[in-house]
């Protein structure tokens, strides 16, 4: 549920004004292998994309140290982390699906379909490649990991806070939808999508924070304490 002291339009703005991350190769190749398949504007068919593929991350890290903490179980500091990680990458997996959920439901309100790249070989040829990606760089390196999907998130960030200043309309545009109530009581459609931008910082802040770099935390009124 919304905490009634974040102001969501200030937040945008602040999203719209801080640069974005000096984002990695393997980041910008990321990126830019989603704008071939989708083009570069962003619409709410990419989002839907951008959103199938933001929880898989999170589960791939739970997974990762339900197995870690069952081996290394006599280790009380890791296992004491790997439950950090796992309730985080629970909370997290959780969220980024409500948002596919809520793109899906504005979707069918606005009488748009899926173009082609939503039909089920490609976004499952998407997915089952980003599974494995995810799986190996958590693999070599749990730090990257959370780094890459830091770049990720400040990326959704940014491209949320603009597709909101891109769609004056929504401004005006009422929340009617039940499920989308659930995830957010907000009034207005621009405003979801604010709650969703923002959900994205909080995703990344708390990459950052994993990775060890908690000076690249962006706070604000009512930010959600570390799990």
């Amino acid at each position: 549920m919304l905490d009634k002291t974040i102001d969501l339009v200030k937040e945008q703005e602040a999203s719209l004004a801080r640069p974005r991350d000096s984002y990695s190769l393997a980041a910008r190749f990321f990126f830019l292998s989603m704008d071939l398949v989708t083009g570069s504007k962003v619409t709410l068919a990419k989002t839907k994309l951008i959103e199938m593929l933001a929880s898989i991350p999170y589960r791939e890290w739970e997974i990762c140290h339900y197995v870690w903490s069952t081996i290394r179980y006599r280790n009380a500091e890791f296992v004491e982390r790997a439950k950090k990680i796992i309730s985080w990458g629970r909370h997290a997996q959780d969220n980024e699906y409500f948002h596919l959920l809520v793109i899906n439901e504005k979707m069918k309100e606005d009488g748009i379909r899926d173009p082609w790249y939503l039909f089920p070989l490609i976004p499952f040829m998407m997915i089952l490649s980003y599974v494995v990606f995810e799986k190996v760089l958590a693999l070599f390196s749990i730090r990257r990991a959370f780094l890459f999907n830091a770049e990720f998130e400040d990326h959704a960030e940014h491209v949320y806070a603009q597709f909101v200043k891109d769609h004056p309309e929504w401004e005006s545009q009422p929340v009617t939808n039940p499920l989308v109530r659930e995830y957010a009581a907000v009034d207005t459609w621009a405003d979801v999508f604010r709650r969703i931008g923002l959900d994205e910082r909080d995703h990344r802040n708390e990459s950052y924070a994993f990775a060890g770099k908690p000076d690249c935390v962006v706070p604000y009124d009512g930010m959600p304490q570390g799990r």
